[in-house]
This record gives structure tokens, C-alpha cells and sequence, in this order.
């Protein structure tokens, strides 16, 4: 007796699973794929059923997949998804030796793309992020986070995660939203950058919260743009409106953002490039994950990347997620494992668990995407590759042959 099922994946020469991850993978969990050599995969309603060497389905669809890797969706933990407009005219500065709080003196940086977003229309917003999600898709990621932060006022805030809901009904990627208010001072509030706070915590929180527009409640915690103090009032607010904190943790400085997410239980803190070893220590000791940017990196054209190995190495679970926005513009998660690898000595096992299921729980979707498992959402990327080794190993093309996003075929090169 066959059953009848919508899709059937068969003879991948790897079909990389990471299974069994009811928590974030951390120290050598993070090198165990759990691959099946020459397997299928059974899809039905959307739903993964069956994986192995499979028989007995009648599919509508069949895709032989060999001589390719089967891996689960991308999962991007960390974008600045919609702002209006670009900000090339940086790289210049960048090439000139200019620092990121330089160009953000001289009228760059976030303030630039606030203005832009300010005045941009809720269409032409939504078709520029429309254009963002549909290279993530092509690259392979099929779940995103999306942080506001390019309004820095109440309405524009609102709008942009208003946009997210839209989005959602829209585009196959499914977005996260993040309320990041706390992303910048905006100009007019320069030298009253307690009103700001005042604005953040009794206007912004309270209705975000009351118009259910975001999981999540962020800032970026750094010096000059919101101390430890005032970061601590912000995400403690969003926690009380019942907004789980994030926080954008010792990037530029060590401002003891690690030691703050771990005494809120954020969920994740982010960047960490001047994480501090007490910061380590207690983000391990805490739970919070570390989501780690090094396209970030890369962009700025700075020497150092987070300490990724010790983080690993002291027992923290470490993600990777791209940073999109209009300094560091990129949707591609292939290119992120990449830089892992290279640029932050972590091994390929551990780059694709941090892109995959450490991922997914970095934003609270762990029970339903990150992994390919029986009952879970059948989100997969047939890969171009024989082997996950050549995601890193062939750097610099896009590797994705075909996307499954909630048991449907969405891309297809």
C-alpha cells in the first residue's frame, strides 16, 4: 500500500538533518549534523513525514537530488530588513580610512537612511523590501528576524512593523518582527537623549505591544547611542509589555552588553566583537545565544571578528545571521557561513548548525523550522553540491538549486 504524498526528495548524497536539537547546540553539539547518506525526504502538507531510504509513497512531485546536499532552510537571525534607499557613497569614506562614528558625524550612517525611510511611501517601502526577500529566498534562507529602527519616531516605527505583518501575507520568507526603537538618537533629539528614552518606554513599547507588531524588543547598546543604563530600562519595559529582549551587545566598545543580556535573559546578544571574558561567562552561565555578524565586519573593514571559538569553546551557543541593512548590504547566507569559516576559524559543521537550527532558536522558532525532521515544516534548500563541506569550500556563487518553503516549491534556478 502507497501513500499519497506532494513531494518526495530522493537519493540525496547528503541530506543534512540536525536532528534532536531541543535546545541550542552548544561546544561539540555544534559538529553533529546528523546526515543521511543517499536518503529522501517525504513531504506532505505541508509537513516533513518521512526521511531515509524511503518506499511506498506515491508523490506528486519527485525531485532526484543526486549528487546534491539537502540542508534545512536558512535561518537569519538578525536583519534591518526595511529602510528606504542605499548608502554606497560610503564605501569611499570607508576606503579613506573613515570609522562608522566618523561617517555617522559627516552625515552618514543610520541617520541618513532614517531620513530616507521617513519619507519614503508605504509602497515603495514594500517593494524595496519585497526585492531584499526575494535574494534571500534565491540564497537559500527561508525564515528571517526584521527589526524596525530606521524611523526613530512613533509613526514610522509603527509603519515599518505594520509593513512586516504585510510582508508576511506577501512574500514565502517568513519574518520575525523586532521593535528597535532603541536603534539610534535621532536628530531632534540631540542633547535630550532622556526624552528619547522617555518616548521609547510610555509611547513606542505600549503600542507596539498593544497592536501585537513585534515577538521581540532590541537596542543597541553602545557608546554614543544608548548606554547600559538606559538599554536596561528600555528592554526591561519591552519585557513587561511582553516583548522579549535582544540587544545589539559590544560591538564598537566593551559596554558590558553581554553582561546586560545575560541579566535580562535576552534571548540572544549580537555582534559581541569587544566581549569582555566575564560577558562569556555569564551569557554561557544565562543560556543567551550569540548571534554573531561577521559580514559586519567585513563591511566595516575592521581586523578583528567576535571571539566565535571562545564563545564556543566557553559553552555559549553561537548563530550567524547576515546584518542586512545599508551598511552592510547583504541577504546571502552562504556567504556569512563563508566568512565563519575563514574568518573566524569555525569548522563547516559548526557554521551550518549556527545558520540553521541555533539559528531558529535565536528567535524563538526552533519547535517548527531550523532542522529537517519528521512533523516539522518542510522549509529545505537543495544545494548545487555533493557535500555541505563545498558551501564554504566554493565560495563566491550561489549554490542553491531549488528552495521548499512550507512543502512548496518557491525557487527554482
Amino acid at each position: 500500500m502507497t501513500e499519497s504524498i506532494d513531494i518526495l526528495i530522493k537519493n540525496a548524497d547528503e541530506i543534512v538533518t540536525l536532528q534532536g536539537s531541543k535546545t541550542p547546540r552548544k561546544r561539540e553539539e555544534m559538529n553533529e549534523l546528523a546526515i543521511v547518506k543517499n536518503g529522501s525526504i517525504a513531504i506532505k502538507d505541508g509537513r516533513i513525514i518521512d526521511i531515509g531510504k524511503l518506499k511506498g509513497y506515491n508523490a506528486k512531485k519527485v525531485i532526484d537530488a543526486s549528487g546534491k546536499t539537502v540542508v534545512p532552510g536558512f535561518v537569519d537571525p538578525h536583519t534591518h530588513l526595511v529602510f528606504s534607499g542605499s548608502r554606497e557613497f560610503e564605501l569611499e569614506l570607508k576606503l579613506k580610512g573613515f570609522s562608522y562614528t566618523q561617517i555617522k558625524e559627516m552625515g552618514g550612517g543610520i541617520g541618513y537612511t532614517v531620513k530616507r525611510t521617513r519619507e519614503a511611501s508605504v509602497e515603495d517601502l514594500m517593494k524595496e523590501t519585497m526585492k531584499r526577500l526575494d535574494m534571500m529566498l534565491a540564497h537559500g534562507t527561508t525564515t528571517c528576524e526584521g527589526k524596525s529602527g530606521y524611523g526613530l519616531n512613533t509613526e514610522t516605527e509603527l509603519r515599518i512593523l505594520e509593513i512586516y505583518k504585510k510582508l508576511n501575507k506577501k512574500h514565502p520568507v517568513d519574518i520575525i518582527p523586532t521593535f528597535l526603537g532603541a536603534h539610534s538618537i535621532p536628530e531632534e533629539y540631540n542633547g535630550r537623549e532622556e526624552e528619547y528614552v522617555d518616548l521609547i518606554v510610555n509611547e513606542m513599547i505600549p503600542l507596539v505591544a498593544e497592536k501585537d507588531l513585534a515577538r521581540f524588543c532590541d537596542v543597541f547598546c553602545e557608546e554614543g547611542f544608548f548606554t547600559k543604563d538606559q538599554s536596561k530600562r528600555i528592554l526591561l519595559e519591552g519585557k513587561k509589555h511582553g516583548l522579549i529582549p535582544k540587544i545589539h551587545a559590544d560591538e564598537l566598545t566593551n559596554c558590558g552588553g553581554a553582561e546586560l543580556a545575560s541579566g535580562v535573559r535576552a534571548i540572544s546578544a549580537d555582534h559581541l566583537l569587544k566581549v569582555s571574558k566575564e560577558g562569556i561567562y555569564e551569557m554561557a552561565k544565562a543560556g543567551v545565544t550569540a548571534v554573531l555578524l561577521p559580514a559586519t565586519v567585513f563591511s566595516l573593514m575592521e581586523k578583528d571578528y567576535a571571539p566565535a571559538r571562545e564563545l564556543i569553546d566557553s559553552g555559549v551557543p553561537v548563530a550567524l545571521a547576515t546584518d542586512l541593512n545599508p551598511n552592510c548590504y547583504t541577504e546571502n547566507m552562504q556567504f556569512v557561513i563563508q566568512l565563519a569559516c575563514f574568518s573566524m576559524k569555525m569548522t563547516v559543521a559548526e557554521s551550518l548548525t549556527a545558520a540553521t537550527i541555533n539559528a531558529a532558536h535565536a528567535i524563538g522558532e526552533a519547535n517548527k523550522i531550523g532542522s529537517i525532521e519528521i512533523g516539522k515544516q518542510a522549509d529545505v534548500v537543495i544545494m548545487a553540491c555533493s557535500s555541505h563541506k563545498f558551501i564554504p569550500y566554493h565560495f563566491g556563487v550561489n549554490l542553491v538549486e531549488k528552495v521548499i518553503k512550507k512543502g512548496k516549491i518557491v525557487y527554482s534556478k
